[in-house]
């Protein structure tokens, strides 16, 4: 195990201790990494070969959900039982609802089986973070965020091009089925390589059985509702307001549970510290801008810019993949200083203010010059990734190590899902402003794909792609402000040095 936390560590031996425990929880990493981009590749052909088009985001609400709702279970149970244990349960539960997803009849059915991934993958990266967090002191983390960012960069690039070339050559249902060997191999690397992680302490633990229902009662609608927000219909739109009362009435339930239970599934003392739920805030509007944003960048780059869908695949790459080098920059800086908070400081204003050159340039810079700017946006957002992590988990101490990752896991994904309705709705509200019809054809291009301008003559294109350029200026700066908040935070978070 690590040396104490005061104690100078030896290089050489935390390199040892760190290369003996990545193989494994890095691999769990990559492929819970990977099913965030591969299988959003795939949807055109689950969606043709199904026949259910208006309904193929289930598939990616119901693996949402079940990760959201799973990644406090694990951290919790993983503070109790030991972590290696529950990361292999994760990984039986991930191949099984991989393995279940390639044999789908149905969407229903398909459906089910990604909750049933997805309660696998909710584990898969909050215990592997924290896993190494047992190993690796807090500043010392930062030498080893290089590694760390090279998976998900990884999972990133290679994700929507193994996913196309899966599906054109093999089908739809060879995207699930490279997931179980992958899963697999983890495990028998956790086996071999995570003898000696914590056992964790389970006396007189008794699992928060209300919390789990109320929690997913509150989650499931919340996700639920901004989904139904993200389609800008009237419909739409009432089911959401539905929903949001629906949550709001178990997240008042929630706190009242948890302030009673003798184990509480969502320890709220540790999430009441200003450095966790400031540091989680942060994460939340860095996601929902980098999400958000990468969520509606193809259909500018097809509205605006009028480019096909492997092209503007090309020129959101750098946006994708360069967060990497951030986190990779901001955790060396963190080795060398104990620092958390300047430099994702810096780089989080630089992107803000990236943004908002983006917003006043939208239409008249030139493409690969936007890709390059985009991909400095994704580099200052990259810096706080890894400086959340330390400063919940060192905030969090070891006893409580699970919870304070899985609630770092839990913001992301909310603040996700929370920021790419935002960015709709602000994208919709400028269309809607503007009048002409544009906010009708840009609800069929969301659904539709570029598919829904062929039969506009060269006038409309022309008037659209102008609404367009407008309504993207204004999500723009709303993604420029959620990151210039999130800047803000940087000098609030208390816990500054490690």
């Amino acid at each position: 195990m690590p040396p104490p936390e005061t104690a100078a560590p030896d290089p050489a031996e935390l390199r040892r201790l760190f290369f003996r425990v990545f193989p494994a929880v890095g691999l769990a990493m990559f492929g819970a990494a990977l099913d965030q981009t591969i299988v959003a590749a795939a949807l055109p052909a689950i969606a043709r070969s199904l026949g259910e088009v208006e309904r193929v985001s289930w598939i990616v609400v119901a693996y949402l959900v079940a990760t959201t709702i799973a990644a406090p279970v694990y951290g919790r149970i993983g503070d109790a039982f030991g972590r290696r244990r529950m990361l292999l349960v994760a990984l039986g539960m991930y191949a099984a609802g991989a393995a279940l997803c390639t044999v789908a009849p149905s969407l229903d059915l398909l459906a089910l089986a990604r909750i049933v991934q997805g309660f696998g993958g909710g584990g898969l990266i909050s215990l592997s973070v924290a896993l190494i967090a047992e190993v690796v002191p807090a500043r010392e983390r930062g030498r080893f965020q290089a590694y760390i960012a090279a998976v998900f960069a990884a999972a990133s690039a290679l994700g929507p091009v193994a996913g196309g070339v899966l599906t054109e050559f093999l089908g739809w249902r060879a995207v699930f089925l490279l997931q179980p060997p992958l899963a697999l191999l983890a495990a028998i690397l956790a086996v071999r390589r995570l003898r000696n992680a914590a056992k964790g302490d389970a006396r007189g633990f008794a699992f928060d059985w209300a919390g789990l229902v109320l929690f997913a009662l509150f989650v499931g609608p919340v996700l639920l509702a901004l989904d139904q927000a993200r389609r800008l219909s009237p419909g739409g739109l009432a089911a959401a307001a539905g929903l949001a009362l629906l949550a709001g009435a178990a997240l008042w339930l929630l706190w009242r549970q948890e302030r009673r239970a003798r184990d509480p599934l969502l320890p709220l003392g540790l999430l009441g510290e200003p450095s966790v739920w400031r540091a989680n805030l942060l994460s939340a509007l860095v996601s929902g801008a980098f999400v958000g944003s990468i969520a509606f960048m193809p259909i500018y780059f097809a509205a605006v810019r009028g480019l096909g869908p492997s092209a503007a695949g090309v020129a959101l790459l750098p946006l994708a993949v360069f967060a990497a080098f951030g986190a990779m920059v901001s955790g060396r800086v963190l080795a060398r200083t104990g620092r958390t908070m300047l430099l994702a400081g810096f780089g989080l204003g630089f992107a803000a203010l990236l943004l908002g050159v983006v917003a006043f340039g939208t239409g008249r810079m030139p493409v690969a010059v936007l890709s390059g700017v985009l991909g400095l946006v994704s580099v200052g957002l990259g810096t706080s990734f890894p400086m959340v992590q330390v400063v919940v988990q060192q905030a969090a101490g070891r006893e409580r190590l699970g919870s304070a990752t899985a609630s770092v896991q839990f913001t992301r994904s909310l603040g996700s899902a929370a920021g790419t309705a935002l960015i709709g709705a602000v994208l919709f509200g400028a269309l809607v402003a503007q009048g002409g019809g544009a906010a009708e054809l840009f609800v069929a291009l969301v659904n539709a794909g570029p598919a829904a301008l062929a039969g506009l003559d060269a006038a409309a294109q022309a008037a659209f792609r102008d609404a367009m350029t407008g309504a993207f200026r204004a999500a723009f700066l709303c993604a420029a402000a959620m990151v210039a908040v999130a800047a803000w935070l940087t000098t609030r978070v208390p816990l500054q040095r490690v």
